[in-house]
This record gives structure tokens, sequence and C-alpha cells, in this order.
């Protein structure tokens, strides 16, 4: 079964290997070496000025970034699940906040961010996806972390990217707080969150309120090399193995195949007569919104061995998501678009003639 969802993605077998090794204690000289190098990676992956792991999913490093960097008054951006979350954390930390809500498949818009800000001179934080992956949409977050500066230069800007880091090269200039988790690019198991800070937010973290989530003892100590609380271990030693691999092609390599494959992938699509969902598709994932979504799933799945993801909520059944993140095989992304024009075929919609593999090559290998 090839998994072509946006999260878990697969694990490499060089990977898994180094991960299958005998556990090391945290508290030891072995395994700081191991978490400095990985520490150090890390850091040129974000190319920020601080970065933190923790054993958590991403979205406790959401819940890190609030608790840490919101003092007053939060902005969020709604629009997909991941933009509700960061809502809903401020809801449960007791933060005042200011919401803009968009569908699904509709960026943020820079006015929008300065009207709000305009309007509520407390806001001191703002918390947007790069790219939210209930659409596969991409926000203009660059553009609006800018403006925001522009208006407020100590104003946070946080962005998850969780399902962007190891995707593209992301603009940090105006980013304060950049969050990643092991599951999606980078190719681990669940379990471990990344965040990549700038020196502003190094300084608004302070002391810290939190006890897990402390970002400021967990900075101190990771200086150290080590952690505040027990280490993912097993997940920092894959993370090393995963960056080995990244690093046979180098981060740009890396960039250029996966954008190449989502162009490739989107190409193969439209022509065999699917509309991308989103007004602004992200490259970490390839998303189709059509009548059809469940039965091309569930013939993917049964008889072409591709398991892709669906929608939530309100898109339950009625779109399809391609994961593009990752050290994908170029040959698995083509057999994928292969399938589901066979799965057309088996629908009636369209006579199967294989020009869905055909643009797919044509576009990534004559780009």
């Amino acid at each position: 079964m090839l998994l072509f969802t946006p999260g878990p993605t697969p694990v490499p077998e060089s990977v898994r290997q180094a991960m299958a090794t005998p556990t090391l204690h945290h508290r030891t000289p072995e395994f700081e070496v191991i978490f400095k190098e990985a520490r150090e990676r890390l850091m040129k992956l974000f190319g920020m000025d601080e970065c933190v792991m923790i054993a958590s999913s991403g979205t406790g490093a959401m819940q890190a970034c609030m608790v840490n960097l919101c003092q007053q008054k939060a902005l969020t951006v709604n629009a997909g699940k991941f933009g509700e979350r960061f809502g809903k954390i401020a809801d449960a930390m007791g933060r005042e906040k200011v919401e803009l809500c968009y569908e699904w498949n509709t960026p943020a818009a820079v006015e929008d961010v300065e009207t709000a800000l305009q309007e509520n001179g407390d806001i001191d934080a703002i918390f947007i996806q790069v790219c939210e992956s209930a659409g596969g949409l991409r926000h203009p977050v660059e553009a609006i972390a800018k403006r925001a500066k522009e208006m407020n230069p100590d104003i946070m800007i946080v962005a998850d990217g969780i399902t962007a880091v190891g995707v593209e090269k992301i603009d940090i200039t105006h980013i304060d707080a950049l969050v990643t988790g092991s599951q999606k690019a980078l190719m681990l198991p669940p379990g471990l969150a990344m965040i990549g800070l700038s020196s502003k937010a190094v300084e608004k973290i302070g002391k810290g309120k939190d006890y897990y989530f402390n970002l400021a003892s967990e900075i101190k100590k990771q200086r150290e090399n080590t952690t505040a609380y027990t280490a993912a271990t097993t997940l920092i030693i894959g993370l090393n193995a995963i960056f080995d691999e990244i690093e046979k092609e180098g981060l740009d390599g890396l960039y250029e195949a996966t954008e190449k494959r989502a162009k490739a992938t989107q190409a193969a699509l439209e022509a065999i007569g699917f509309e991308m969902y989103p007004q602004t598709p992200a490259l970490s994932m390839s998303t189709v919104y059509d009548a059809d979504a469940e039965p091309i799933r569930k013939l993917l799945k049964n008889k072409y061995g591709v398991n892709m993801a669906g929608g939530q909520d309100h898109l339950k059944g009625k779109i399809f998501r391609i994961n593009q993140m990752g050290l994908i095989p170029v040959y698995e992304s083509a057999w994928v678009v292969n399938a589901i024009e066979l799965a057309l075929d088996e629908l009636g919609r369209r006579t199967f003639d294989g020009t869905a593999g055909r643009v797919f090559n044509e576009t990534y290998f004559k780009a």
C-alpha cells in the first residue's frame, strides 16, 4: 500500500533502521552528541536564530507558542481545522482573540489583517498556517507578516509550518515562530514537535509562564544539548537519519523535487478533467473537489494500493488530498495519477487512455 496521506507520511527504511538501534538514556554524553547534531541541522532547516524540540504532537508546539508569545490578545486566521485549532487553544488558555474566518479554499487577505490590527491595538501576536492542510491552501504568510511588522514591530508572528517546513523555502524575515512536526515532510513517526524562533521571540518568552510548555526552560536546556524533560530519543535519532537522506540531494534539491511533483500532479489531474480546490494551492498536497471523491478514494485503496486522504467537516466526501511531502520516489507519484485515471474509467466518467501518466511525466521531466 502506498501511503499518500498528508501526514503521517511513510518512514524510509534507513530511518526505521536507525530508530531500531538500542535505546539510549537521554541524560548521557552519548545522547548529548546526537542531540547537538540534530539541533544544529534543525537550525539550518529553519534558518532562524533559535529552535526547540518538544516531545509532543504539533498541536503541543502550537499551544506552546500561544502560552509563551501571546500575553494580551491573539489574532487567529481560521480557514480550516488547524486555523480553527489556534482559536480553540486561545480559548482554552484564556487568551482574548480576534478571529478572521474564511472558506477553506480562500487565503487570508493582508487587508483584513491590517483592519483587525487597526481596530485592536492590543493584539500582540498573530497565529496563521503557512499551509492549511484541511484543504491544501497556501496563505500569503510572508506578506501578512511584513505588513503586520510595519504596523507594529513588536507583534509576534506565529506560523504553523507543520505541512510546509521541508516542503518549500519559507521566507522567515518577519516570522517569529515557525512550527513543524515529525510526521510530515521529515518522514518520522508522530511525537516530535519543533519550533524555530526569532531573537525577538526569545526575548519575549522571558522566564515563561507554563510548566511543560515553558519555552524559556527548554531553550536554556537545549543550548546545553539536553532537554528540560524526557527527550523523544528515538525520534531525535531518526531526525538525524532523515537529515542524512535529505543531505544526499540537499535542501534545495528537496524543494525542487517537491515543487516538480506537485506541479506535475496538478497538470495530470487537470488533464483528465479535475479542478484543484483551493484558490492558492500549497505545494505540500494536491487537493481536488469532486462529487466522486469517496468512490475514487475507495477504488484507489482497495484495488490500486494507494491510500490518500479525504475531507473533514463540511468537505467530508467532497475532496481528496494527495500528499507531496517528503522524499517521494517520482514513479510512485506517477502511479497515483495513473490509478486515479483508471478509477475514473471504472466509474464510467472517461475512457482510460494514459493521459494522466503522460502529462505527469511530460511536466515533471521536461519542465
